[in-house]
């Protein structure tokens, strides 16, 4: 679930990291470049574990900022398909189901990876697997087990602007509708699904 991935980059010190130890400034920055942030076919990055070698800083024209090159490894999170992960329930549709853990959101769980005999309960906005005899519920809030299935990457750079006529407040323009990094899961199979079923 987390790897280590190696990055290259260039980082920019300020003038008012001067007064720090290089190594600290340069810590700083990293954290603060990606830290929380998705980069495209790496994964979520969490934090900084270890730099690997720095070039010597070179001043900038102008700005007064320091540019070093950098080769450092992030503690990243990219699931490998075929894991296993709890996440918990947040949200429920006919379409599936969508998932969460205490850092990522965006996992969702169509509902052809539902356990067969699953149907949506409309009413309750929950989805059922009745198994034999028994009827067991998709709570909200419920811890579950799924397996990655998929990844999706979606470009976040800005598109061209869209003339005015056509966002109009009835029907305004999503700005990036699709988040940066989604998986897709599936809780088709023994030991997946609620955890309370399987205790």
């Amino acid at each position: 679930m987390f790897i280590l991935t190696k990055i290259a980059d260039l980082v920019q010190i300020a003038p008012d990291d001067f007064r720090k130890q290089s190594h600290v400034a340069i810590e700083d920055n990293i954290n603060a470049k990606y830290a929380n942030k998705v980069v495209q076919k790496i994964g979520l990055c969490i934090c900084l574990w270890d730099i690997l070698w720095t070039s010597e800083g070179l001043i900038g024209h102008g700005d007064g900022m320091v540019n070093v090159n950098v080769e450092f490894r992030m503690v990243v999170f990219r699931p490998h398909k075929g894991e296993v992960i709890t996440a918990r329930i947040v949200d429920q549709s006919p379409e599936g189901i969508n998932l969460a853990t205490d850092f990522f959101d965006d996992i969702f769980v169509p509902w052809t990876e539902l356990p067969e005999v699953s149907e949506f309960e409309p009413s309750d906005n929950i989805w059922i697997w009745k198994e034999e005899d028994q009827v067991m519920y998709f709570d909200n809030n419920e811890m579950v087990r799924f397996r990655v299935i998929a990844e999706e990457w979606h470009d976040q750079t800005p598109s061209k602007p869209v003339e005015e006529v056509e966002a109009t407040e009835e029907s305004p323009v999503p700005a990036n509708a699709k988040p940066p990094y989604r998986i897709t899961g599936s809780m088709a199979g023994p030991g997946l699904g609620c955890c309370l079923w399987w205790e």
